[in-house]
């Protein structure tokens, strides 16, 4: 038999452990690619503008 005792519950809080760990990992794996996509996101949106505007430049440009 084991020499555990019958109120030993070592491998539970083990497990536990190991879950809130993973569950960490995971949430901060979640926020970080959050973060990445906002960024690219950012920056597309100011490629798109700094576009718009040099077109706009040069449409008025062209009329003068």
């Amino acid at each position: 038999m084991s020499e555990r005792g019958w109120d030993d519950d070592g491998g539970y809080h083990d497990a536990v452990r190991r879950a809130e760990r993973a569950t960490r990992f995971g949430w901060a794996a979640i926020g970080g690619t959050l973060g990445a996509l906002g960024c690219a996101l950012a920056a597309a949106v100011v490629v798109c503008a700094v576009v718009v505007v040099a077109l706009a430049y040069a449409v008025v440009a062209m009329h003068y």
